[in-house]
């Protein structure tokens, strides 16, 4: 379980470090039932986290993820195109970065979030962890990563816990300033708003091409071992 929960802390904190969600839950925090959209958001954050890895774990297992201890030769083939993919992406990112970061704007539909059901704010967070560009490649990789260290059943729910765990503090902390920071949580997340705002692509676009690397190199040495 040691060699999982080396890898699996890196690969929840490239989720967790999100900046469009984290804009998302400032937003929503801001509208007038901000509590409970603020809860319904970061539920549904981690149930999508949760699903697609016990998704993975449910394909690793069966499919014969390790042998011996040792990762399968799937995986490895899983995490070079996981880490191709983001790799490819990253460097799309930071090619299509605003110049100026004064000028980035924001998705057209977060100017309807103050609009949004309690449905949908629950499915808005399901929708950006299970189905994100960046946070599905790294969730399978960490599905992955799991199932393929042998471990029992229980040890394996518990590493996928760790998970969604690590990549829910990005939601937790701007949720929790919200709920104990007093009048001073307004300015605090507006600040912080701003600021991903701001540097939301070249942000996405580093963690990108770091983590895409770091999975060509699991996926090679898995394949040459």
């Amino acid at each position: 379980m040691g060699k999982v929960l080396g890898d699996v802390p890196g690969l929840a904190a490239g989720v967790a470090i999100s900046p469009l969600p984290i804009i998302a839950i400032i937003l929503l925090l801001a509208t007038p039932r901000g509590r409970l959209n603020g809860l319904l958001f970061t539920a549904g954050w981690i149930l999508g986290l949760s699903a697609l890895g016990a998704l993975m774990l449910a394909i690793a297992s069966p499919a014969g993820a390790s042998s011996h201890n040792h990762p399968a030769t799937w995986v490895g083939v899983l995490k070079l195109a996981l880490g191709a993919f983001l790799v490819l992406f990253g460097a799309r990112q930071w090619h299509r970065r605003p110049k100026d970061p004064s000028q980035a704007q924001l998705p057209k539909w977060m100017g309807a979030i103050d609009r949004l059901t309690p449905v949908k704010v629950f499915g808005l967070g399901v929708a950006l962890s299970a189905l994100n560009a960046k946070n599905a490649p790294l969730t399978l990789a960490a599905g992955a990563a799991i199932g393929s260290a042998g471990l029992p059943v229980g040890q394996q729910i518990a590493s996928l816990a760790i998970f969604v765990l690590i990549a829910t503090l990005g939601l937790l902390a701007p949720l929790g300033v919200f709920l104990l920071g007093g009048e001073r949580a307004k300015t605090t997340l507006g600040n912080w708003k701003e600021w991903a705002a701001r540097h939301n692509t070249a942000v996405m676009a580093v963690l990108f091409f770091v983590i895409g690397l770091k999975l060509l190199g699991d996926g090679i040495s898995i394949l040459t071992s």
